[in-house]
């Protein structure tokens, strides 16, 4: 099987490099991003926006949440601002119905929230790693419980999540920042081949 699957992934990636797939439109798409108060987060929700998108900003911080949603209303772009504790499940489900709500399905997820305290292993405290986990990999499980049933009822969306290096390679003084990006990297591969038969309509990255 896997021998199966990485000769049609070869072939697929040489037809590609060939005939490249035309972008695909978002407008009118209505898509959630994690951490969107700076950085990244802010970067995606504009650049969503601009290409028609309805932006959904989640953010712990109210405050730089509300920028970047006023930012992307001053480019006449649509967005709304919540805010969520990602690293608490109920807190998620809870925001997740207020959106549904409030906005309409959501039909692209891109899980970017995360966190990365930087220095050596044994100066990392219990409560700092338990919290890396739960920001950086445990949110995704409970977004995607949060959103993914829509998605399939619709036969459509979109699923994100972001890694970076040090989900490819270990980094000293980011054990566990490493551990839980290599953890994306497996969530995500593992969901993908268990909807296999929803790629089609819904795509996992």
């Amino acid at each position: 099987m896997i021998f199966v699957q990485w000769t049609y992934f070869v072939f697929e990636g040489i037809y590609l490099l060939f005939k490249p797939p035309e972008e695909k439109s978002v407008v009118g798409e209505i898509v959630l991003i994690t951490g969107t108060d700076h950085g990244i987060g802010r970067e995606m929700a504009l650049q969503y926006s601009a290409l028609g998108a309805t932006v959904v900003c989640w953010d712990i911080n109210e405050e730089g949440n509300k920028e970047t949603v006023k930012e992307i209303c001053s480019r006449k772009g649509k967005a709304h601002a919540f805010v969520c504790d990602v690293s608490k499940r109920e807190e998620i489900i809870e925001v997740a119905k207020k959106v549904k709500a409030e906005v309409g399905t959501v039909t692209i997820l891109v899980n970017n929230a995360g966190i990365m305290p930087c220095h050596p292993f044994l100066q990392h405290t219990d409560a700092e790693i338990r919290k890396i986990f739960d920001i950086n990999i445990l949110a995704h499980f409970w977004m995607m419980q949060a959103f993914l049933p829509d998605m399939i009822a619709k036969r459509h969306g979109h699923i994100v999540s972001l890694s970076s290096m040090a989900g490819i390679v270990g980094l000293q003084n980011l054990v566990p920042y490493c551990g839980s990006k290599f953890a994306v990297r497996g969530l995500t591969e593992a969901i993908n081949e268990e909807y296999l038969y929803e790629r089609s309509c819904i795509r996992i990255m």
